[in-house]
C-alpha cells in the first residue's frame, strides 16, 4: 500500500476520518440538528425510520435519544440533558415537565398495549408457542423453574410499571392470588431488571426467554408475542375506570421516598420543550409524527392510533 504524505496533522486528521467514514456536521448542519428524547422502546421506529425521513425532507440532522421516559423526563428537568422534542409513553414523564413549566402541550401521536415477547432461541419456545395460540395459560409458562424473563426497572421506565399492573391485574382476572410474586419475585427483584435498551436485545440473542414488551415493540423487532386480553394488556381506555384503576402498588426509590403507582394508557405523547434550540423545527416535527406520513411509518412499525386528546 503506498505511503502518502500529509502537509499538516490537521489534513492526516481530516484524512482519517474521511477512511473510517466519519465526517464532523459542519456549523450549518450542527445548528439546524434537532434532538429528539424518546420513550426506550420507540428505537425502530424513531431511529430507521421516521427520524431520517423527517430529516431528508427538512434538509437538517436529526438526533435520536432513547431511554425509560421517566428517566429523560428527570434528566431534562435536571438541566442533564438537552433535547428540543420529547416523546413518552404514559401521561407519567409528561407530568414530571409540565409541573416543572418545561412544556406546553403534549399531543397523543400512538397507542400501543402490553404482551409478553419470547425469544425463538428459547428452550421453551413449544410451551411460548401453545400459550401464544391460547392451548395453555401464558401465566404457567412464565412459572417453569429455570426460565429467564426480563423486564425494565420500575423506577425510571413506564414499562417497568406497566408489566407489574398486568400481572396484578392477571392475578385478579384469572382468580390467581399470588400470581404477580410468584412471576416477578418481587416488584425489584433484580436478576430480571434490565435497561430498556438492552432489554430486547438480550432476547434476541436468546439471554432471556421472555420478557415484558409492548406490542408496537415486539413488531418492530419482528418478535414472537403473546397477546394479552384487554383485561389486563392497558390498551382499552373504555376499562380505565371501573378496572384497570382497581390495580395499585407502591415501592421505596433509592433516595428514600416511597412513591406509588397508577394505571395510565398506553398512549405515546409528543412535546415540544421550551427550552428547545429550534422550536419551530420542533414543533414541524411534532406536526410530521401525526402526518398521514408519520402515522403510515407508526403502523407499519406495529403502532396503534393514537387515543384520547392532548395534555395540556
Amino acid at each position: 500500500m503506498p505511503i502518502r504524505s500529509y502537509p499538516n496533522i490537521r489534513t492526516l486528521f481530516g484524512a482519517l476520518l474521511t477512511g473510517a467514514g466519519i465526517l464532523a456536521a459542519s456549523p450549518a448542519q450542527a445548528a439546524d440538528a434537532l434532538r429528539v428524547a424518546y420513550a426506550g422502546s420507540m428505537g425502530v421506529v424513531m431511529d430507521r425510520f421516521i427520524g431520517p425521513a423527517f430529516a431528508k425532507a427538512n434538509g437538517v440532522e436529526y438526533q435520536g435519544i432513547g431511554q425509560g421516559a421517566y428517566a429523560l423526563a428527570r434528566q431534562l428537568q435536571g438541566k442533564l440533558l438537552q433535547a428540543d422534542v420529547f416523546i413518552s409513553i404514559t401521561p407519567g414523564p409528561i407530568d414530571i415537565l409540565r409541573s416543572a413549566g418545561m412544556i406546553g402541550a403534549a399531543v397523543p401521536v400512538a397507542s400501543t398495549q402490553m404482551v409478553i415477547s419470547y425469544s425463538p432461541r428459547s428452550r421453551f419456545v413449544s410451551e411460548f408457542e401453545a400459550a401464544a395460540q391460547g392451548t395453555k395459560p401464558w401465566y404457567e409458562v412464565l412459572q417453569t423453574p429455570g426460565l429467564r424473563f426480563g423486564r425494565t426497572d420500575v423506577a425510571t421506565d413506564p414499562q417497568g410499571q406497566n408489566i407489574i399492573f398486568t400481572m396484578l391485574l392477571a392475578q385478579n382476572f384469572y382468580r390467581q392470588p399470588g400470581l404477580a410474586d410468584r412471576i416477578l419475585g418481587g416488584y425489584q427483584n433484580p436478576r430480571q431488571i434490565f435497561s430498556e435498551a438492552s432489554l430486547l436485545s438480550r432476547l434476541e440473542a436468546g439471554q432471556l426467554d421472555a420478557s415484558s414488551g409492548y406490542l408496537s415493540a415486539a413488531r418492530s423487532h419482528h418478535l414472537p408475542f403473546i397477546q394479552l386480553p384487554d383485561e389486563i394488556n392497558l390498551s382499552n381506555p373504555a376499562m380505565a375506570a371501573k378496572w384497570y384503576k382497581t390495580v395499585q402498588f407502591g415501592i421505596k426509590l433509592a433516595s428514600g421516598k416511597q412513591v406509588t403507582f397508577n394505571t395510565q394508557p398506553l398512549v405515546f405523547y409528543a412535546t415540544v420543550l421550551k427550552d428547545s434550540k429550534r422550536p419551530a423545527l420542533a414543533e414541524k416535527f411534532v406536526q410530521f409524527l401525526q402526518s398521514t406520513e408519520g402515522q403510515k411509518m407508526f403502523r407499519d412499525n406495529g403502532y396503534s392510533p393514537p387515543k384520547g386528546g392532548p395534555i395540556e
